[in-house]
Order: C-alpha cells, then structure tokens, then sequence
C-alpha cells in the first residue's frame, strides 16, 4: 500500500520458496495455486499494517504481465472483482515497470534521463529512461538471464533454490580470483549478455573434478562463477553510461539483492562518479510496493489512459509515465 505522496504504509509479500524449492524452480501450476491460497490473507494483512479499510483505497494497481499465466489470471481477476465492489480505478501495470519504479522509491529524486538495468530471474535488460517517463531498449541477454544462471549455477553445485542467495552466501567464503570463468564481452560497443557459455564452462569444471575436489573447492567455484556475472552486468551498465552520455544509473530487480554486485557498483559509482540508485533489499525481488507505485505514476500523469485489460505474460516494456515527485504534487 502507498498514499498518493508515494510513501509506503504496507508491503507484504508471501513467499513461496518453500513450494517450490524441492523441484528447483518455480512449477507454474503450483503457482497459481499458491497464489489463490494466499491472496485474501495478503491483502488483509497489507491493510492491516496500513491502518486502512477496503473502504479506504482510492485505486488498485495489479501486474498483468509479463509472468507465469496462471498466477497472472489471480491476480488480475481479483483485483478486478476487488475495483469493481469498490468503484474505484483499476491499473494494468507491467512488471518490468514495476521493477524500474523500484528505483524512485527510496530516492523519488533520482535524476532522469537515466540507465537502468533491470537484471533478476527471468530479465536482463538495459534501458535509457526519458524524463518523459519512456523507456528505449539498450540491450538485453541473447540466452539466460543473470537470474537463471544463478539457479543453474546453485544446482550444478548442489545449493538450495533459489540459487542467487544461496551462490551469494557461499561465494563470501570463497576467493573469487582462484578460479576464473568466461565473461561474455562480444565487441565492445555491444550492450548484450549471455550466460550460457558461463553455464557450461562450470559444468565442465565439475566434470573434470573428483568429489573431493568439488568439496574442497565448492567455495572458490561459486566466488569465481558469481564474480563473472556481476563483472559483466557492471562494466555493460556502464558502457550503457559512457554510450549514452549519462551518469546516473539504476539497477533493480531480484538481482540487485546480491551483496557482490552492490558492492561492486558502489565502489565503481565512487571511483568514477557517477550517480547510483540501488533499492533497499525489500524492494529488490518482486514486491507490492513496486507495482503500486508504478500504477501510481500512471494514475498521476495520465489518469484517462485507465482502461480494461487481460493479462498478457509475455508483455514488453512500453512508455512509462515519469515518476510524480512529492514537490510537484498539489493536494486540492
């Protein structure tokens, strides 16, 4: 829940690690099933934490894609039955410009134009935001998404799902330089990813270890393999930077939890002064907070762009609404 100034009251969330962590990735079904479960508890407790009643929200905002269909389908049709009880405006928010909203919510004062790398498990994608609020695609992954190749990486070495937390936690009892990996460069003024050759160089490291090599080494192995991909991510989101003349950059998503890529982009934000927004770890992963303010930017700036939608999962980013600072808000 956010007020119309943008502040936060609420932001519950209900995990479902525990659903899905003995199949090593998320089961769509499961999902969706999930997500009918905990829906009107979530909900509850979100109002609960804002002292607010139903009777209280001025909007909704809920996430039509991109993601899983059946998951999208609760979501959407609840918060459609929810604005059509309540007579009140209903937002389609795209989930990728939910993530890049992130960014504003801790600093509503971070300058625009802007880059932004949107990196977690299923995107990774660099963007040029206009302060006009649209977005132009700098470039993306040609295979996996940084997120996937943590959860392929976690499994080969045998961790628990997710795999970026788990790679994270065990990568800090490791030495990064003992073991390089691959680091996908292309030509210089490319700003795509890849991290399937990343994948199957790890592979074939194990392969060619005995058991007690990987046990030995299982630390170093996940140092090295995490510090190719965050190594890859900050030096593209900043030649996104010297390519587009800007120095402010913003990265969220799920993978801007990882404690080696923040600390990587604060060291380089320093050293080559440039202006970085990384959002609080709780709005990271995939959150309320997020989709409400984005839904609150559209109601804002455009309030007649309001109408019925369906859930599309394999939604692209489009023009996004710059976000409203608190400043420029006039309360009648």
């Amino acid at each position: 829940m956010i007020d119309r100034d943008g502040l936060v009251l609420s932001n519950v969330i209900s995990s479902q690690t525990a659903v899905h962590a003995k199949f090593g990735g998320v089961v769509p079904e499961l999902a969706a099933r999930a997500h009918i479960g905990m829906i009107d508890m979530v909900v509850a407790d979100a109002l609960s934490q804002a002292r607010l009643t139903k009777k209280d929200l001025g909007a909704i905002a809920v996430t039509r894609g991109p993601g899983l269909a059946g998951a999208l389908l609760v979501g959407v049709n609840y918060a459609k039955a929810m604005s059509y009880g309540l007579g009140i405006p209903l937002v389609g928010v795209n989930h990728l410009e939910g993530h890049i909203a992130s960014a504003w919510l801790a600093d509503p004062a971070f300058p625009l134009p802007c880059v932004v790398l949107v990196v977690s498990g299923g995107h990774t994608h660099l963007y040029r935001r206009e302060p006009d609020g649209s977005c132009a695609l700098l470039g993306c992954t040609r295979d996996d998404a940084a997120g996937e190749a943590f959860d392929k990486g976690a499994q080969m070495l045998g961790l628990e799902f997710p795999g970026g937390p788990a790679v994270d936690r065990l990568a800090r009892q490791g030495n990064r330089e003992a073991i390089r990996f691959p680091r996908f460069h292309r030509r210089k003024s490319s700003l795509e990813f890849s991290f399937s050759g990343l994948k199957t160089s790890l592979l074939y490291k194990l392969r060619d270890m005995d058991a007690g090599e990987r046990v030995r080494q299982t630390a170093d192995l996940a140092a090295g393999y995490q510090e190719a991909i965050v190594q890859v991510l900050a030096s593209k989101a900043l030649a996104a930077l010297a390519q587009e003349k800007l120095s402010a950059l913003a990265v969220v998503g799920g993978v801007s939890a990882n404690s080696r890529l923040r600390g990587l982009l604060y060291e380089w934000a320093e050293r080559n002064g440039f202006r970085l927004a990384v959002p609080p770890m709780a709005y990271c992963t995939d959150n309320a907070a997020m989709i409400a303010s984005a839904g609150r930017h559209v109601l804002m700036s455009d309030p007649g762009s309001i109408r019925e939608f369906d859930i599309q999962p394999s939604l692209q980013v489009q023009p996004l609404p710059r976000p409203v600072l608190r400043e420029e808000i006039t309360h009648s």
